[in-house]
């Protein structure tokens, strides 16, 4: 089970990138928790193009790890999230987008404008447009599930470090998805990471404009 949970604050102070997990079982509700969280992330046009395989089963977390240059914790994890975007949803999504929110409320001038406006941005996109749109998309989906894996007492690990092809190869893919990143969930084996340290807000943060310092 998880441990006592924590404040979103701790979370986010506390929280680093798990070396080894002990492999024990999350609980399903648990589970759709975390992914519950991811699908209510924020979304540009409300298009959500985000589309998650969750790998749990033992042998297809060792094809998995095979695909992420042998790291151990994508077997050793509980459970992996494979986050990705889907080129082609906004083709496929857009009218169900529109009732669900003509069904909340949406104004009509809006949802008119959104059926010719959305289609011709999304379609304008380069394939690297398109990636870096996903990618942007996608991660606020996926720090949202990593922040409410660690508000409820799991040890996680974002993974960036696999080969986009064998992933897809592996998880039978369609052609249109493009994998942003991996979350691995579980609880922590050993001793945790080090904790590296933040830059100081002097060193990041500017006020109003770049080189003023923020008052």
């Amino acid at each position: 089970m998880p441990k006592t949970q924590k404040s979103l604050a701790q979370a986010i102070r506390d929280r680093r990138a798990t070396p080894s997990f002990d492999g024990e079982p999350i609980p399903a509700s648990d589970l759709r928790q975390i992914l519950d969280a991811g699908l209510h992330a924020p979304s540009g046009y409300n298009m959500q193009p985000w589309r998650f395989i969750v790998v749990q089963h033992p042998e297809q977390r060792k094809r998995l790890r095979a695909a992420s240059y042998n790291q151990a914790k994508v077997e050793e994890a509980s459970a992996v999230i494979v986050a990705c975007g889907d080129r082609d949803s906004w083709r496929k999504d857009l009218d169900e987008m529109l009732r669900m929110g003509r069904a909340a409320g949406m104004p009509e001038s809006y949802a008119a404008q959104a059926a010719t406006s959305v289609p011709a941005f999304m379609s304008s996109f380069s394939d690297d447009q398109m990636r870096g749109w996903l990618n942007k998309q996608v991660m606020m989906a996926f720090t949202s599930m990593l922040l409410m894996a660690e508000v409820m007492g799991y040890d996680t690990a974002p993974m960036e470090g696999f080969e986009q092809a064998k992933v897809c190869e592996t998880l039978r893919l369609p052609m249109s998805y493009w994998v942003v990143g991996l979350l691995a969930i579980g609880h922590l084996r050993g001793t945790d990471k080090y904790d590296g340290g933040r830059f100081d807000m002097s060193h990041t943060v500017f006020g109003e404009e770049y080189g003023k310092p923020l008052k």
